[in-house]
């Protein structure tokens, strides 16, 4: 089992919201102030990769205006589903979620677009850690 400095997930948190910008936003959107508009699902990738236990949950947010699809992360411990979500921020106070599922990791089937969008995503994070001295640790140490 792999076990983490304590303050790895606040830093981790850090590094993604330093890390994105249009090129990693879903179809290069972008708001001034609402800087996780469109990174849920790189981010989520990313999360899974530091913790490859986590699942990636697909659902349905009610922003008071529309539907809007976003993705997060969820971690099960015994038959409770803990979520965990570092892109919330991007919807307004009062969001609230309608539906979600668990996305069967065999059936990810991501475009080459999304592909690279998580790669610099995860590329800029690494980098964000390295250069504030908090080298992670591989998931296959």
């Amino acid at each position: 089992m792999m076990t983490r400095n304590p303050d790895f997930m606040l830093r981790l948190r850090e590094a993604l919201a330093a890390s994105w910008d249009k090129r990693t936003a879903y179809l290069e959107v972008e708001h001034a102030g609402n800087p996780a508009l469109g990174q849920c699902y790189p981010t989520s990738r990313v999360v899974q990769h530091y913790y490859p236990g986590t699942e990636i949950i697909k659902g349905d947010v009610w922003t008071g205006e529309t539907t809007e699809v976003h993705f997060w992360n969820g971690l099960r411990i015994g038959n409770d589903l803990y979520h965990i979500d570092l892109s919330w921020q991007q919807f307004p106070a009062g969001s609230i979620i309608q539906g979600f599922v668990i996305v069967d990791r065999q059936e990810l089937n991501d475009s080459e677009t999304t592909i690279r969008r998580c790669a610099l995503l995860l590329n800029r994070v690494v980098e964000y850690l390295t250069a504030c001295r908090f080298r992670p640790i591989s998931p296959s140490a």
